[in-house]
């Protein structure tokens, strides 16, 4: 009866310290804002494919694979451990071995995973330990993250050695008594062969020895999680299940934000809508953690502070401030420290410090790019873009603190209806000489086109783009599409002013947009912009601008598919194209094959940088980047990319964004290869294929 009362005393502190561990990191949660969850299918399937499957750790293959490999180790040695904390509780040997062919399969897979487990841990530390990993090291690495790293490593170690010499001792022991064996050990069995003659006692007593030290280590490590950056044991499959199911280029809206734009633009209907009493009016964005969503604040539990996010962050990679994993980590350390006074003192507890500007600093957040390729790289899929975007919110709108290119920016979409200081009337002058409808004049014919074509403040007014806008309608008017575009009722879709976080300006755009989109009855809309293309189709919808929205790629990779387009022509036969993936194509949205496929029915050579596809750089352009001076760093964001296209000997960087156009072309100026080396756009590209 002695092990039975040993272990029940050791589980019961186990479980004590655990309780009272959890109760305090949970009481937390109370301070955040609420989020509703739902779609709970999607959910669950998302959780196998990326918790369980492990997915997205396996986008890099070798070393995913280990991590991946001890993961699932870990689920079928759960088991073993289960019947141990029964045997413990019971004083009873081998409990689930009534289970059969069954036990024997997790027994027998728990010994060779151990083994597995054990040496992939040591190919870890030895990562850790002798390779200088760039990922493993920032400025918010101090020595303690790599300490409890470390000792993570070493106690999975020393928990595999103990099931493995606790089942090696188990066989030896039924063999010295001739009782008969239940389950199954391949590796064990393999290692008795070191212990040949072992007499029975001295095999019970290394069967005993590693059982209590096995388990012990279980509850001591349990404990030791929730302190540590291994939390993510425990964290990761419930922070997989409440992650975004929405496309990462959509930004969620701002309920408030919303009311005040209703009330400004229809005070009646707004107020006709409004409670007599809303309480203390909410602060827009995030200043302190109090302000986070729940859900921002268990994706700050859950991370690994692998640096997976900030190896892939453009502006990390050239030397800015910005790190997305000090984001996550800042998040937590500012709740662990400002949270016992807020449990005692309630929410408007001040320390006199805040997230925003302690933590994280604004030149940080500036330097963002909004790329999403932190959180494509996540591989417990944390949103890291997503809690940016609030602490830009709060800038712009509760301390107009903006950058002053930025600013400028915003005085003229809300002026001019674009980011530059054009008037509204000059947005069709760059149809001079073209055949182009307009919506207003379909109408006036009671005729409703097939499709709208959405040109975006770029392609009304950037020089280099607009090229790119004419060249597109030369072949809709070469197709015969029914289409016609708004003229000088379009304004700008206020994609930058919503990422550089002036919601206001951007659902004030929206808004209108839509209006006037619905009163044509609109319901196709193709645009070459990727930044429009994503605002348009998942962002529209919350204001009740539901559209089909095709970007230019779609549209043509759809009309070469049918034999309608066959860019044929000899002008770029021998050419040596590549193709930059637009982030708010690519990422954002899942589209890789679409440009591609434009481009294979070129006649052409075609070659890939290293980095393309969901691992693209950014071209620098993204989160209103474009529109202002760059942070302090190594070198610009367009440099490291430009460089990286002419590695591959190209002639011609293919774009499907205007943005990105920009930014590739002052790239190759920058490095004098203007003339060797051309930038188009894959419409350009098509035209010039087809001869027109």
């Amino acid at each position: 009866m002695i092990k039975p009362i040993l272990f029940a005393i050791a589980l019961f502190v186990t479980l004590g310290v655990f309780a009272w561990t959890m109760r305090r990191v949970f009481a937390y949660f109370r301070f955040t804002k609420k989020k509703p969850l739902g779609d709970f299918g999607k959910r669950i399937m998302l959780t196998v494919k990326i918790a369980f499957l492990q997915e997205k750790i396996l986008r890099r293959p070798l070393v995913g694979l280990m991590h991946a490999l001890v993961w699932w180790g870990f689920i079928v040695i759960l088991f073993g451990s289960i019947e141990m904390v029964i045997d413990g509780l019971f004083g009873t040997e081998r409990a689930l071995a009534f289970l059969g062919p069954f036990y024997d399969f997790l027994m027998a897979a728990g010994d060779i995973f151990g083994l597995i487990i054990a040496i992939a841990i040591v190919g870890f530390l030895v990562r850790r330990l002798f390779m200088h990993i760039k990922r493993f090291y920032g400025p918010e690495m101090k020595p303690v993250s790599k300490a409890d790293a470390n000792l993570a490593l070493i106690i999975i170690f020393l928990l595999m050695l103990t099931l493995l010499d606790m089942n090696t001792g188990y066989l030896l022991w039924v063999d010295a008594e001739g009782i008969q064996q239940v389950g199954y050990f391949p590796v064990s069995q393999w290692l008795t062969g070191f212990f040949v003659g072992m007499p029975a006692k001295e095999a019970w007593l290394l069967y005993q020895v590693n059982w209590w030290a096995h388990i012990l280590l279980i509850f001591i490590f349990a404990n030791i999680l929730p302190y540590s950056k291994h939390f993510h044991v425990f964290m990761s499959v419930p922070n997989v299940f409440i992650s975004r199911l929405e496309p990462l280029g959509y930004i969620e809206n701002m309920e408030n934000i919303t009311k005040e734009v209703k009330l400004m633009m229809d005070p009646d209907a707004a107020f006709a809508d409004q409670p007599e009493d809303e309480g203390e009016p909410e602060r827009f964005g995030v200043k302190d953690v109090e302000d986070i969503y729940w859900t921002n604040y268990l994706n700050s539990l859950s991370c690994t502070e692998c640096g997976r996010c900030t190896s892939v962050c453009p502006a990390n990679i050239t030397g800015k401030l910005l790190s997305p994993r000090k984001v996550m980590m800042d998040t937590r350390a500012r709740m662990k420290e400002k949270g016992p006074g807020m449990l005692k003192e309630g929410k408007t507890f001040d320390d006199g410090k805040a997230l925003l500007g302690t933590y994280i600093t604004e030149e940080e957040l500036w330097a963002c790019t909004l790329c999403n390729a932190c959180a494509m790289e996540c591989p417990v899929n944390i949103n890291q873009p997503s809690l940016i975007i609030d602490m830009r919110r709060y800038l712009v709108m509760e301390e107009s603190k903006g950058p002053s290119g930025l600013n400028t920016v915003f005085a003229n979409i809300e002026n001019n209806g674009a980011p530059w200081q054009y008037s509204p009337e000059d947005r069709m002058l760059w149809a001079e000489g073209l055949e182009v409808p307009l919506m207003a004049d379909k109408l006036a014919k009671s005729e409703n086109p097939e499709y709208l074509f959405w040109v975006g403040s770029a392609g009304a007014f950037d020089d280099r783009y607009k090229k790119v806008t004419r060249e597109f309608v030369k072949i809709l008017n070469y197709l015969g599409i029914d289409f016609a575009v708004l003229g000088t009722e379009e304004t700008d879709s206020g994609d930058v002013a919503r990422r550089a976080g002036n919601e206001m300006l951007f659902q004030m755009q929206a808004m209108m947009n839509i209006e006037i989109l619905n009163g044509y009855e609109v319901k196709k809309i193709i645009t070459c912009d990727p930044h429009d293309y994503n605002t348009l189709k998942n962002e529209y919808p919350d204001f009740d601008g539901n559209y089909e929205v095709i970007h230019h790629s779609q549209f043509l990779q759809q009309m070469i598919d049918a034999g309608k387009l066959k860019p044929a022509g000899d002008a770029l036969s021998g050419k040596k194209i590549t193709f930059h993936d637009p982030c708010y194509l690519g990422r954002a949205n899942g589209e890789y094959k679409a440009p591609r496929s434009v481009l294979n029915a070129i006649p052409s050579v075609k070659v890939e940088m290293e980095r393309n596809k969901s691992f693209a750089l950014c071209c620098g352009a993204g989160g209103g980047q474009m529109l202002k001076e760059a942070e302090k760093g190594d070198k610009e964001v367009f440099m490291e990319r430009t460089e990286e296209a002419l590695k591959t000997g190209c002639d011609i960087i293919a774009t499907a964004c205007p943005f990105c156009m920009v930014m590739m072309t002052d790239g190759l100026k920058y490095t004098n290869n203007e003339e060797e080396v051309k930038n188009y756009d894959i419409a350009e590209l098509v035209s010039k294929g087809l001869g027109l």
